[in-house]
Protein backbone atom coordinates (compact mmCIF):
# COMPACT_ATOMS: atom_id res chain seq x y z
CA UNK A 1 0.00 0.00 0.00
CA UNK A 2 1.34 3.49 -1.01
CA UNK A 3 1.89 5.57 1.68
CA UNK A 4 0.66 9.24 2.32
CA UNK A 5 2.47 11.73 1.14
CA UNK A 6 3.91 14.69 3.03
CA UNK A 7 2.85 18.29 1.06
CA UNK A 8 5.37 20.99 1.15
CA UNK A 9 5.14 24.15 0.07
CA UNK A 10 7.51 27.18 -0.76
CA UNK A 11 6.56 30.32 -1.86
CA UNK A 12 9.24 33.83 -2.19
CA UNK A 13 11.44 35.90 -4.83
CA UNK A 14 12.20 33.83 -7.59
CA UNK A 15 15.62 32.84 -7.81
CA UNK A 16 18.62 31.04 -8.99
CA UNK A 17 19.18 27.53 -6.84
CA UNK A 18 15.69 27.76 -4.99
CA UNK A 19 15.01 24.14 -6.26
CA UNK A 20 17.98 22.63 -5.81
CA UNK A 21 18.49 23.70 -2.15
CA UNK A 22 14.92 22.19 -1.14
CA UNK A 23 15.88 19.15 -3.02
CA UNK A 24 19.17 18.32 -1.69
CA UNK A 25 17.72 18.99 2.05
CA UNK A 26 15.10 16.57 1.44
CA UNK A 27 17.62 14.14 -0.67
CA UNK A 28 19.62 14.07 2.56
CA UNK A 29 17.09 13.05 5.23
CA UNK A 30 16.22 10.05 2.58
CA UNK A 31 13.34 11.98 1.63
CA UNK A 32 11.71 10.71 -1.81
CA UNK A 33 10.01 13.12 -3.91
CA UNK A 34 7.10 11.98 -5.38
CA UNK A 35 5.61 14.89 -7.37
CA UNK A 36 7.23 18.37 -8.06
CA UNK A 37 5.13 21.38 -9.62
CA UNK A 38 6.62 25.03 -9.74
CA UNK A 39 5.20 28.39 -11.35
CA UNK A 40 6.41 31.94 -11.46
CA UNK A 41 3.57 34.74 -11.30
CA UNK A 42 4.15 38.33 -11.14
CA UNK A 43 7.80 37.72 -10.02
CA UNK A 44 6.49 34.93 -6.96
CA UNK A 45 7.59 31.44 -7.41
CA UNK A 46 5.88 28.91 -5.83
CA UNK A 47 6.90 25.25 -5.86
CA UNK A 48 4.50 22.41 -4.57
CA UNK A 49 6.22 18.94 -3.78
CA UNK A 50 4.49 16.06 -2.26
CA UNK A 51 7.29 13.13 -1.04
CA UNK A 52 7.21 9.90 0.81
CA UNK A 53 8.73 11.07 3.92
CA UNK A 54 7.93 7.06 6.06
CA UNK A 55 11.24 6.28 5.68
CA UNK A 56 13.10 9.75 6.47
CA UNK A 57 15.88 9.87 8.78
CA UNK A 58 14.69 12.59 10.78
CA UNK A 59 11.61 13.58 13.06
CA UNK A 60 8.65 15.79 11.51
CA UNK A 61 9.72 18.21 13.68
CA UNK A 62 13.16 18.32 12.84
CA UNK A 63 12.87 18.55 9.18
CA UNK A 64 10.40 21.41 10.43
CA UNK A 65 12.97 23.08 11.88
CA UNK A 66 15.63 22.52 8.77
CA UNK A 67 12.98 23.96 6.23
CA UNK A 68 12.13 26.91 8.30
CA UNK A 69 15.80 27.67 8.41
CA UNK A 70 16.61 26.95 5.14
CA UNK A 71 13.42 29.30 4.21
CA UNK A 72 14.93 31.83 6.46
CA UNK A 73 18.41 31.50 4.74
CA UNK A 74 16.68 31.70 1.46
CA UNK A 75 14.24 34.57 1.92
CA UNK A 76 10.65 32.75 1.21
CA UNK A 77 8.35 30.72 2.93
CA UNK A 78 8.18 26.65 3.67
CA UNK A 79 5.27 25.29 4.53
CA UNK A 80 5.08 21.60 5.60
CA UNK A 81 2.07 19.45 5.52
CA UNK A 82 2.27 16.19 7.03
CA UNK A 83 -1.20 13.52 6.04
CA UNK A 84 -1.72 12.99 9.93
CA UNK A 85 -1.42 16.78 11.21
CA UNK A 86 -4.83 16.32 12.67
CA UNK A 87 -7.88 13.84 12.06
CA UNK A 88 -10.44 16.99 11.70
CA UNK A 89 -9.22 18.89 8.94
CA UNK A 90 -9.76 23.13 9.62
CA UNK A 91 -11.60 25.01 6.97
CA UNK A 92 -11.86 28.49 6.96
CA UNK A 93 -14.63 30.35 4.64
CA UNK A 94 -14.26 34.02 3.41
CA UNK A 95 -17.25 36.16 2.89
CA UNK A 96 -18.03 39.44 1.75
CA UNK A 97 -22.04 40.18 1.98
CA UNK A 98 -24.24 37.20 0.98
CA UNK A 99 -24.94 34.72 3.88
CA UNK A 100 -26.48 31.96 1.39
CA UNK A 101 -23.51 29.86 1.09
CA UNK A 102 -22.24 30.00 4.59
CA UNK A 103 -25.45 28.96 6.27
CA UNK A 104 -25.35 25.89 4.03
CA UNK A 105 -22.38 25.54 5.64
CA UNK A 106 -22.84 26.18 9.28
CA UNK A 107 -26.46 23.98 8.41
CA UNK A 108 -24.22 21.14 7.71
CA UNK A 109 -21.42 21.76 10.47
CA UNK A 110 -24.16 21.71 12.85
CA UNK A 111 -25.50 18.88 11.87
CA UNK A 112 -22.23 16.47 11.96
CA UNK A 113 -22.69 16.43 7.41
CA UNK A 114 -19.54 18.02 6.92
CA UNK A 115 -16.80 15.92 7.96
CA UNK A 116 -14.54 18.64 9.34
CA UNK A 117 -14.33 21.69 11.26
CA UNK A 118 -14.82 25.39 10.74
CA UNK A 119 -12.48 27.07 12.38
CA UNK A 120 -12.93 30.32 11.45
CA UNK A 121 -14.67 32.37 9.40
CA UNK A 122 -12.80 35.66 7.73
CA UNK A 123 -14.67 38.37 5.90
CA UNK A 124 -13.85 42.15 4.10
CA UNK A 125 -17.25 43.32 5.51
CA UNK A 126 -18.81 43.04 9.10
CA UNK A 127 -21.90 41.92 7.65
CA UNK A 128 -22.47 37.96 8.15
CA UNK A 129 -20.70 38.37 12.08
CA UNK A 130 -24.03 38.08 13.74
CA UNK A 131 -24.71 34.49 11.79
CA UNK A 132 -20.94 33.38 13.02
CA UNK A 133 -21.63 34.58 16.27
CA UNK A 134 -24.83 32.42 16.85
CA UNK A 135 -23.31 28.98 15.46
CA UNK A 136 -20.63 29.81 18.12
CA UNK A 137 -17.31 30.40 14.74
CA UNK A 138 -14.87 33.38 15.24
CA UNK A 139 -15.06 35.83 12.78
CA UNK A 140 -12.50 38.48 11.98
CA UNK A 141 -12.71 42.01 9.23
CA UNK A 142 -10.01 41.88 7.15
CA UNK A 143 -11.23 44.78 5.07
CA UNK A 144 -11.37 48.51 5.35
CA UNK A 145 -14.29 50.63 5.04
CA UNK A 146 -13.99 50.06 0.95
CA UNK A 147 -14.13 46.32 1.40
CA UNK A 148 -10.25 46.22 0.42
CA UNK A 149 -8.68 43.23 2.19
CA UNK A 150 -5.77 43.04 3.85
CA UNK A 151 -3.69 40.31 3.02
CA UNK A 152 -0.96 39.89 5.38
CA UNK A 153 -3.77 39.54 8.01
CA UNK A 154 -5.53 37.30 6.01
CA UNK A 155 -2.35 34.93 5.88
CA UNK A 156 -1.71 35.17 9.41
CA UNK A 157 -5.11 34.24 10.25
CA UNK A 158 -5.36 31.18 7.73
CA UNK A 159 -1.82 29.60 9.50
CA UNK A 160 -2.94 30.64 13.39
CA UNK A 161 -5.93 28.62 12.68
CA UNK A 162 -3.71 25.81 11.07
CA UNK A 163 -6.49 25.93 7.50
CA UNK A 164 -6.50 22.65 5.71
CA UNK A 165 -9.28 24.10 3.44
CA UNK A 166 -10.24 27.45 2.61
CA UNK A 167 -13.95 28.14 1.08
CA UNK A 168 -14.97 31.74 -0.59
CA UNK A 169 -18.37 31.83 -0.01
CA UNK A 170 -19.28 34.57 -2.27
CA UNK A 171 -16.31 36.39 -1.44
CA UNK A 172 -16.12 39.32 -3.95
CA UNK A 173 -12.46 39.83 -3.66
CA UNK A 174 -9.64 38.63 -6.22
CA UNK A 175 -6.99 36.17 -3.89
CA UNK A 176 -3.36 37.07 -5.35
CA UNK A 177 -0.31 34.87 -6.17
CA UNK A 178 0.76 35.06 -2.65
CA UNK A 179 -2.47 33.75 -1.40
CA UNK A 180 -3.31 30.87 -3.58
CA UNK A 181 0.51 29.41 -3.98
CA UNK A 182 0.31 29.11 -0.45
CA UNK A 183 -2.92 27.18 -0.81
CA UNK A 184 -2.92 25.25 -4.08
CA UNK A 185 -5.97 23.25 -4.64
CA UNK A 186 -6.72 24.14 -1.17
CA UNK A 187 -9.32 27.16 -2.33
CA UNK A 188 -12.83 26.32 -3.44
CA UNK A 189 -14.86 28.77 -4.88
CA UNK A 190 -18.56 29.29 -6.07
CA UNK A 191 -18.95 31.06 -9.30
CA UNK A 192 -23.00 31.63 -10.25
CA UNK A 193 -22.45 30.81 -14.01
CA UNK A 194 -21.89 27.66 -15.71
CA UNK A 195 -17.67 27.82 -16.11
CA UNK A 196 -16.25 28.78 -18.56
CA UNK A 197 -19.54 30.60 -19.52
CA UNK A 198 -19.85 34.62 -17.99
CA UNK A 199 -16.40 34.59 -15.98
CA UNK A 200 -15.47 37.71 -13.37
CA UNK A 201 -18.47 39.98 -12.21
CA UNK A 202 -22.20 40.29 -12.75
CA UNK A 203 -22.55 36.64 -14.35
CA UNK A 204 -26.00 36.73 -13.80
CA UNK A 205 -26.54 39.57 -15.48
CA UNK A 206 -24.36 38.77 -18.59
CA UNK A 207 -26.27 35.70 -18.66
CA UNK A 208 -29.14 37.12 -18.72
CA UNK A 209 -28.45 40.02 -21.27
CA UNK A 210 -26.88 37.31 -23.91
CA UNK A 211 -30.81 35.26 -23.14
CA UNK A 212 -29.23 32.12 -22.20
CA UNK A 213 -32.24 29.16 -21.94
CA UNK A 214 -30.34 27.63 -19.25
CA UNK A 215 -28.01 29.15 -16.80
CA UNK A 216 -26.10 27.63 -13.70
CA UNK A 217 -23.40 27.61 -11.39
CA UNK A 218 -20.03 26.19 -10.61
CA UNK A 219 -17.73 25.49 -7.63
CA UNK A 220 -14.33 24.98 -8.89
CA UNK A 221 -10.52 25.36 -7.63
CA UNK A 222 -9.29 28.46 -7.78
CA UNK A 223 -5.87 29.20 -9.46
CA UNK A 224 -4.20 32.97 -10.54
CA UNK A 225 -6.25 33.40 -13.38
CA UNK A 226 -9.38 34.64 -12.49
CA UNK A 227 -12.42 31.92 -12.93
CA UNK A 228 -10.09 29.57 -15.13
CA UNK A 229 -9.37 27.17 -12.12
CA UNK A 230 -10.27 23.18 -12.66
CA UNK A 231 -14.24 22.93 -12.36
CA UNK A 232 -15.62 20.24 -9.31
CA UNK A 233 -19.06 20.84 -9.28
CA UNK A 234 -22.11 22.48 -11.49
CA UNK A 235 -25.70 23.10 -11.04
CA UNK A 236 -28.28 24.43 -14.06
CA UNK A 237 -31.56 25.72 -14.26
CA UNK A 238 -33.82 27.08 -16.64
CA UNK A 239 -34.31 30.45 -17.35
CA UNK A 240 -37.86 31.85 -18.30
CA UNK A 241 -38.80 34.31 -20.68
CA UNK A 242 -39.46 36.95 -18.34
CA UNK A 243 -36.87 36.11 -16.15
CA UNK A 244 -35.37 39.26 -14.51
CA UNK A 245 -32.15 39.66 -12.51
CA UNK A 246 -33.72 39.26 -8.94
CA UNK A 247 -35.40 36.01 -10.42
CA UNK A 248 -32.21 34.96 -11.85
CA UNK A 249 -30.80 35.00 -8.14
CA UNK A 250 -33.65 33.75 -6.75
CA UNK A 251 -33.51 30.30 -8.85
CA UNK A 252 -29.31 30.26 -8.87
CA UNK A 253 -28.36 31.12 -4.91
CA UNK A 254 -30.11 27.95 -3.91
CA UNK A 255 -27.85 26.10 -6.32
CA UNK A 256 -24.99 27.76 -4.97
CA UNK A 257 -24.69 26.81 -1.82
CA UNK A 258 -25.64 23.51 -3.24
CA UNK A 259 -22.77 22.89 -5.62
CA UNK A 260 -20.52 24.31 -2.83
CA UNK A 261 -21.29 21.86 0.10
CA UNK A 262 -20.79 19.33 -2.65
CA UNK A 263 -17.55 20.28 -4.50
CA UNK A 264 -15.85 20.69 -0.07
CA UNK A 265 -17.16 17.13 0.34
CA UNK A 266 -15.52 16.11 -2.56
CA UNK A 267 -12.48 17.47 -1.94
CA UNK A 268 -12.42 16.22 2.15
CA UNK A 269 -13.70 12.64 0.99
CA UNK A 270 -10.40 13.22 -1.40
CA UNK A 271 -12.50 11.83 -3.69
CA UNK A 272 -11.69 14.40 -6.84
CA UNK A 273 -8.21 15.14 -8.04
CA UNK A 274 -6.67 17.64 -10.49
CA UNK A 275 -4.59 16.34 -13.01
CA UNK A 276 -3.80 18.20 -16.17
CA UNK A 277 -5.84 21.10 -15.30
CA UNK A 278 -8.66 19.10 -14.69
CA UNK A 279 -10.48 17.35 -11.97
CA UNK A 280 -10.89 13.66 -11.94
CA UNK A 281 -13.20 11.38 -9.76
CA UNK A 282 -11.24 8.74 -7.81
CA UNK A 283 -12.84 5.99 -6.00
CA UNK A 284 -16.18 5.24 -5.47
CA UNK A 285 -18.79 7.06 -3.94
CA UNK A 286 -22.21 8.93 -3.90
CA UNK A 287 -21.28 12.19 -5.26
CA UNK A 288 -23.40 14.53 -7.82
CA UNK A 289 -20.81 16.37 -9.77
CA UNK A 290 -23.79 17.69 -12.59
CA UNK A 291 -27.21 17.54 -13.14
CA UNK A 292 -29.09 15.27 -11.43
CA UNK A 293 -29.16 11.74 -12.70
CA UNK A 294 -32.66 11.97 -13.42
CA UNK A 295 -32.37 14.58 -16.11
CA UNK A 296 -30.12 11.50 -18.33
CA UNK A 297 -33.73 9.44 -17.81
CA UNK A 298 -35.93 12.03 -19.99
CA UNK A 299 -33.04 13.13 -22.66
CA UNK A 300 -33.63 11.67 -25.67
CA UNK A 301 -31.21 8.92 -27.14
CA UNK A 302 -31.60 8.64 -30.74
CA UNK A 303 -31.20 9.91 -33.42
CA UNK A 304 -26.63 9.36 -33.49
CA UNK A 305 -25.23 10.14 -36.67
CA UNK A 306 -24.75 6.88 -38.20
CA UNK A 307 -26.68 4.48 -36.90
CA UNK A 308 -29.88 5.28 -38.54
CA UNK A 309 -32.01 2.18 -40.26
CA UNK A 310 -31.46 4.23 -44.03
CA UNK A 311 -27.20 4.18 -43.48
CA UNK A 312 -27.81 0.29 -42.04
CA UNK A 313 -29.78 -1.11 -44.55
Amino acid sequence: MTPPLTEITVVGDDKTGLIASVTTLLFEREINIEDLDQAVRDGLFRMTMHVDASGMSCSEAELREALAELGEELGVDVQVRFPADRETQGIAVLVTQESHPLEALFEAWANDELGADISVVIGNHPDLEPLCEHYGVPFHDVGNETGSANEERLLELLERYEVDLIVLARYMRILSPNVVFRYEDRIINVHPSLLPSFPGAEAYRQALEEGVRVAGVTAHYVTTDLDQGPIITQRAFNVPDDADLDGMKRRGQPLEAEALLEAVRLHLDKAVAVHHGRTELRGEGEYQLGMDPMTDEINPDRPIDGIGEVLTD
